[in-house]
């Protein structure tokens, strides 16, 4: 597999950052926080090229507004630009990776915006498969890997990952590790009533080669994604009634060519 020369890391000084540089990775830092860039600068400038630090908000890439960017936010094509990183055709290897920690109040937005991205082949993925190492918890983890008849865990965002990308979990480590709460020492993240979510999880979500290989495509994914998202807001319909109201009558025709028993349920296919 062709290794990047510059894998993207959305993250501070911390422990991430200086292992990647420990393993002698040439790396591209995208810190947010001004309060980091000194020390992040300090070490880029003791590192001879390995390391590039750029003042930016990976939340914030590609903001729709009109007129000149302001700084954290960025926008991808100069963020590509300053990485020397061309565009490559989708089937090709992987022409970045990326790195970095979703904040949890923001994990479940962040994850619908890099589908849509994704699907839409926009954003970082005009660029090509681009591929994400990110730190998630526990459940959203377990949401992205459901299986039909998870009822609590299979959604819509199941489905779309799923078909969309490969699913590596890479570490699993516990919040007990380095999560505390300052005033009890308790655990500063919240437990989940349904699902399991006692530990940070690392997954690498790698884009598929063959998405577009079929009928699907960037022009139409919008379509695609929107069906699924109808299919499942409930989770015992009848799928055949969901499917008629895309495709007026056909269902029963689509699911027998997907050898899908006609009386199933949503959320157990």
């Amino acid at each position: 597999m062709y290794f990047p020369p510059f894998p993207l890391l959305f993250t501070g000084p911390g422990i991430l950052t200086r292992t990647l540089l420990n393993a002698g990775v040439r790396v591209v830092a995208l810190e947010s926080h001004p309060a980091f860039l000194p020390n992040l600068q300090s070490l880029e400038n003791s590192l001879d090229g390995q390391l590039k630090v750029i003042y930016g908000d990976f939340f914030r890439l590609d903001p729709l507004v009109t007129g000149t960017v302001k700084p954290p936010a960025v926008c991808s094509d100069k963020l590509f630009e300053a990485m020397g990183v061309a565009a490559v055709p989708w089937r090709a290897d992987v022409p970045v990776k990326i790195f970095g920690i979703l904040p949890q109040k923001k994990e479940r937005n962040t994850l619908w915006r890099l589908l849509f991205i994704l699907y839409e082949c926009s954003s970082i993925f005009r660029y090509g498969r681009v591929e994400l190492n990110i730190f998630i918890s526990e459940k959203e983890y377990k949401v992205l890997t459901a299986k039909p008849g998870e009822s609590r865990a299979y959604q819509a965002l199941s489905v779309l990952c799923q078909v969309g990308c490969e699913i590596q979990l890479l570490h699993m480590e516990p919040w007990s590790s380095f999560v505390t709460n300052l005033k009890n020492k308790g655990l500063a993240v919240s437990k989940s009533m349904w699902l399991p979510n006692d530990h940070l999880c690392l997954v690498r979500l790698t884009p598929q080669r063959d998405l577009f290989s079929e009928g699907l495509k960037p022009t139409n994914s919008a379509t695609f994604i929107f069906m699924v998202k109808q299919c499942l807001a409930k989770r015992k319909s009848r799928l055949t009634d969901r499917l008629n109201s895309w495709s007026l009558d056909n269902s029963g025709q689509l699911l027998k060519a997907l050898e899908i028993p006609t009386d199933v349920v949503t959320g157990h296919c």
